[in-house]
């Protein structure tokens, strides 16, 4: 009887009811409040649902004795686990690259290539990363530290995985799941501040159409972009390498199958492990902190900040432009690397004024802009505080 009661405790001590802490149910409930988002609201399905169960999975009370290291051997922060082993694509900085080969296999470069002065409202809206990280310093962060968490202002998940694996690893669970969670947020935190920037005529602004982009040009662009960027930030060479080769891949007409591969199947299956394996990492001993909080609020400070100044650039191009050359500034807020969901922002709100006016395909042009150079800032920043 004695023998069965001892294994009746044994066998209590290992459940997750008698390790869990008021911290793994948190946890628990910001999962499923993610996964509610993404099914019923259609907040970004693809990120939400996979992070919000990875955070459930991540935080299943685990039993673990520090003194004799006897656990289960199960957990993401477990040498040799098999979510440990999935986790190192996002540690080691492997999953990133291969999102952007897939982004650049589904990215149509035309409106940038028709529009080369539209580059420059994706330039000012990096602002917010630079933003961020003068910020973060003023919050008591490292300079590295800083570096990562301004990164999140891109808007742009991989970049943010990429750069935080090389300068902050022991923040990257919180700096990955603030990225990905304001990316889901696009529209509702870019909307306010358009409309709050921007008058109703110049809301009604329309833009020329753009120009035809020939075969010849869509197969230079993504070579002469990556040697241009690779010479001046070669520390960003993963990212931007992968973004320009998946585009070739997609332009040459001769690597169809490639391309197809690249975004499609090998992307969804990266977004999915990225997704869950993030959400495992915000494990409650690990993640519940203060400086995941000040992480959430820089983040955010961060898009704010890079929404400002891509429309308030575009707002300033105007000032030197002739009449029927004007840019809508509403494509503003496209500048951030969210692609292409804050060039729909644009879109939508654009025919809230105006049903007519269609800015999707002008949008498109700072918004790829923004994924190039998110790429770029990271490089820089990785360049001088690596």
């Amino acid at each position: 009887m004695e023998n069965v009661v001892n294994s009746l405790q044994q066998f209590w001590q290992f459940t997750g009811f008698a390790n869990c802490t008021w911290q793994h149910l948190v946890m628990i409930a910001i999962g499923l409040i993610f996964i509610t988002l993404g099914i019923v609201k259609k907040w970004e399905p693809l990120l939400l649902v996979p992070i919000g169960f990875g955070m459930i999975i991540g935080n299943i009370p685990l039993f673990f004795d520090p003194v004799t290291g006897v656990g289960l051997k199960v957990g993401i922060y477990e040498e040799g686990s098999v979510l440990n082993i999935l986790y190192q694509g996002v540690k080691q900085g492997w999953y990133p690259p291969l999102i952007f080969l897939g982004i650049g296999a589904m990215t149509d470069f035309s409106a940038l290539i028709s529009q080369p002065r539209l580059i420059l409202i994706g330039a000012a809206a990096q602002l917010g990363i630079f933003g961020a990280y003068l910020l973060a310093l003023l919050w008591g962060f490292a300079p590295n530290e800083a570096g990562a968490i301004g990164i999140i202002g891109g808007a742009d998940g991989p970049t943010a995985i990429f750069l935080s694996s090389k300068l902050a690893p022991e923040l990257m669970g919180a700096i990955a799941v603030s990225a990905y969670s304001y990316m889901a947020l696009v529209p509702v935190i870019q909307k306010p501040i358009m409309l709050l920037l921007t008058t109703k005529k110049e809301r009604l602004i329309r833009m020329n159409k753009p120009r035809v982009v020939s075969q010849k040009e869509k197969i230079i662009f993504p070579i002469v972009g990556f040697i241009c960027t690779a010479f001046i930030v070669p520390s960003g060479l993963p990212l931007l390498g992968m973004l320009f080769f998946g585009n070739l891949l997609k332009e040459s007409g001769v690597t169809k199958r490639l391309a197809t591969t690249a975004g499609g199947p090998l992307i969804d299956v990266v977004t999915t492990l990225i997704g869950v394996t993030v959400g495992a990492s915000t494990q409650a001993d690990v993640f519940i902190t203060g400086n995941s909080v000040k992480i959430f609020g820089l983040g955010l400070l961060s898009f704010i900040i890079a929404t400002f100044f891509g429309v308030c650039f575009a707002k300033f191009m105007n000032l030197f432009l002739p009449e029927g050359k004007k840019i809508n500034p509403l494509i503003g807020n496209a500048g951030v690397s969210a692609v292409p969901d804050a060039a729909r922002v644009s879109e939508v709100v654009g025919l809230e004024a105006d049903p007519t006016n269609h800015l999707l395909t002008h949008a498109m042009a700072p918004n790829v802009a923004g994924v190039i150079g998110s790429a770029v800032a990271a490089g820089i920043l990785l360049g001088f505080l690596g």
